[in-house]
């Protein structure tokens, strides 16, 4: 039996969550004490942990351990941007690995919104520049969070295709190894925009890949949770059955494409589970129908958030589900979302959960 990992990124740190029977767990950390980890993932391809650490004095940085968290080094040369930019660095959102033939390659989105890639592991970054002079940047406006590129899909069939999300913009997809990026929203809404569907705009919140045999995409938005059958070429809204349309994380299970996860929130101005209810909604069959799971799951007075980093999947048969709150609380499932039990309490804020076996 694999143990299962999972590396919580919190406003004070990292923690890391072991366990060979995901029934008692193991917890270490805080590491990066201090800092706020947007987004923290263990790579299943080299066995590092890689962490965006981000602080309000001295700026952002990635910090990676090779030894799951003894010891950190930070990048030699961490994402920035170049002085005839007039562009200066917020904040690190998402660190994605590359395909599973070049794992040295990683992938980093940031604010103001750009794609940063590395070809060393991490050790150095450089600006995907393409996307940052996208003919349409003039007309980009930041969401609540600001400008931030914080979705990043590498298609692992088509070694050229990337998609990129970014609030409150929208999708971006390229087919050429990010020489070249276009607009993929057609069919998401934008209530809070005078054109309901425009070209770009949309507050996008994640986007994640299904199954890219089949070019399947999920995305949960400011204004739904939509499904894309040909690759974000147009979008089907599949938000009937949730009891909002909105809403931060989304989860996949990795057998099974047509099963989603989401935790509907009311909505912009009050980012706390509709009816004060916590609850984790399941489809298994691609969005046609949702299960509303409360099992375990606090049914009265709960106010807290999840962000968009906040829910993941293992790998584990049966699937195991996890998810972190604003409160500090991971809650975890063992059985596809039927039942819930609290795996931690009292962390700092949650911002990011990624479960991984370790290899």
């Amino acid at each position: 039996m694999k143990t299962t990992i999972l590396t919580v990124g919190t406003k004070k740190g990292v923690f890391l969550f072991t366990s060979s029977d995901r029934r008692e767990w193991s917890m270490r950390g805080p590491f990066q004490p201090g800092r706020e980890i947007n987004h923290a993932i263990y790579d299943s391809r080299t066995g590092r942990l890689y962490a965006t650490a981000n602080d309000a004095w001295f700026g952002s940085e990635i910090a990676w351990s090779a030894d799951l968290g003894a010891t950190w080094q930070m990048a030699k040369q961490s994402p920035s941007f170049t002085a005839e930019s007039g562009l200066k660095l917020d904040r690190v959102w998402h660190i994605e690995p590359g395909l599973v033939e070049t794992p040295e390659v990683l992938y980093a989105g940031v604010a103001p919104a750009a794609l940063f890639r590395s070809d060393d592991g991490g050790q150095t970054w450089s600006e995907i520049t393409s996307l940052t002079a996208h003919p349409s940047r003039p007309r980009w406006h930041p969401g609540a969070g600001g400008l931030c590129l914080h979705s990043i899909v590498v298609d692992p069939l088509h070694a050229q295709r990337m998609f990129v999300g970014i609030s409150a913009v929208g999708v971006f997809r390229t087919d050429d190894g990010g020489n070249t990026w276009h607009t993929a929203n057609r069919g998401t809404r934008a209530e809070f925009m005078p054109d309901k569907y425009p070209e770009y705009g949309q507050c996008v919140h994640k986007v994640l890949m299904a199954d890219a045999g089949q070019s399947l995409l999920f995305q949960q938005n400011h204004c739904g949770v939509y499904r894309s059958a040909n690759a974000g070429e147009t979008w089907e809204e599949i938000t009937a059955g949730l009891p909002s349309d909105f809403g931060f994380p989304l989860a996949i299970h990795p057998r099974q494409p047509e099963t989603i996860f989401v935790i509907p929130l009311k909505g912009g101005e009050f980012r706390c589970p509709p009816d004060n209810r916590l609850r984790v909604f399941r489809s298994r069959d691609g969005g046609k129908t949702w299960t509303g799971l409360e099992a375990g799951l606090p049914q009265s007075n709960a106010f807290m958030g999840i962000y968009r980093e906040g829910m993941t999947v293992d790998q584990c048969d049966p699937l195991g589900v996890y998810f972190g709150t604003n409160t500090g609380k991971v809650f975890y499932s063992s059985d596809e979302g039927d039942s819930w039990r609290v795996l931690a309490d009292n962390l700092p804020p949650v911002y990011s959960v990624s479960a991984a076996q370790l290899t």
